[in-house]
């Protein structure tokens, strides 16, 4: 059984990301579909950001206009935001009059139909101590019953050991995937196990990478973010990682299994390893169809396993997850 703030969200959560981040929306009803499906699916755990898109169309615009819809859902789901970033520049800012600004901002837009159940810093303002941060949320927002606990995003080992002395962490995000492993090795998921967080396993298909779709570089549409980031460049990088693409193609195919399945089954199965957290995959869809698919549950044995550890050692990705000018891991 995972659990959230006491409360039961199922082996996967719901990323919102992609409804509103992106140069075409899909169409709001569709988002619907798809948000509505999620809950049939038991994915009630969303998670979605301020700056998820334009502030006239962000997850809290599409979450508020959805529970004005469903309002018998807002009870059914907990929910992450993701904010305190400066909207004029990105920077982040963790200040107490940014802290302020950011959480009023979330909780405005979603006009009291749905509680925030967990706020995180998209990323770690290093100018400002986190406790400063911290006892803001803490005497503001979650003692007056407006937030409901404090989580991490994008965090390096150093940062969790520092909160948990400043505040109760209900969750930490970070990017996991098979194309992303990390924060397995670099004493993340160490840290979460060690202080009982969960982890939020954000991009578990790497980005779309993994769902078997994309062959060669002019699959990946016009439009799409991945052609901002190194990992996808030609000229070495992509080439070099497409191969783990078609070994887990191949496994999938072995398993009867969409890539997307196994890729998120397998972050999924994590959570039966020695050491290892509570891992909950956050996959995006834009569809009810996807969301049924990344929904499904694919048994992986001790042989699946090791043939997916086989793998992993003798890959090894080329190029950063982000480019330069944004940070990682802070």
């Amino acid at each position: 059984m995972v659990q959230l703030l006491g409360k039961e969200v199922g082996p996967t959560g719901f990323g919102l990301m992609g409804f509103t981040w992106r140069a075409n929306p899909c169409p709001q009803e569709q988002a619907f579909e798809a948000m509505r499906e999620a809950i049939k699916q038991g994915k009630v755990f969303w998670n979605g950001g301020e700056f998820y898109g334009t502030p006239q169309y962000n997850s809290m615009v599409l979450l508020d206009r959805y529970f004005e819809k469903y309002p018998e859902d807002a009870d059914k789901i907990i929910l992450s935001i993701k904010g305190g970033l400066n909207l004029e520049n990105h920077h982040p800012d963790g200040s107490p009059e940014g802290t302020r600004r950011s959480i009023d901002n979330c909780l405005r837009q979603l006009n009291g139909r749905k509680k925030i159940d967990m706020f995180e810093f998209a990323r770690r303002d290093q100018n400002v101590d986190m406790k400063v941060s911290f006892d803001v949320i803490q005497k503001e927002y979650i003692d007056t019953g407006k937030v409901g606990g404090i989580s991490l995003s994008e965090v390096r080992a150093e940062t969790i050991h520092e909160a948990v002395k400043h505040a109760k962490i209900v969750a930490c995000e970070v990017e996991l995937s098979l194309f992303a492993t990390d924060v397995l090795h670099n004493g993340v998921a160490a840290a979460c196990a060690q202080y009982n967080i969960p982890l939020v396993a954000y991009s578990p298909v790497g980005r779309g990478f993994l769902t078997g779709q994309i062959k060669t570089y002019d699959d990946i549409p016009a439009d799409s973010y991945l052609k901002h980031l190194p990992r996808f460049q030609p000229g070495g990088n992509f080439e070099n990682n497409i191969k783990l693409v078609h070994q887990v193609d191949e496994l999938a195919k072995q398993k009867g299994c969409t890539p997307a399945q196994l890729a998120i089954s397998w972050v999924r199965s994590l959570n039966g390893r020695p050491g290892m957290p509570t891992i909950i995959p956050i996959p995006g869809a834009t569809t009810a169809e996807r969301v049924r698919e990344n929904a499904k549950v694919v048994e992986l044995t001790d042989e699946d396993m090791a043939a997916i550890d086989k793998i992993l050692d003798g890959f090894k990705p080329i190029g950063r997850r982000y480019g330069d000018f944004v940070p990682i891991e802070t």
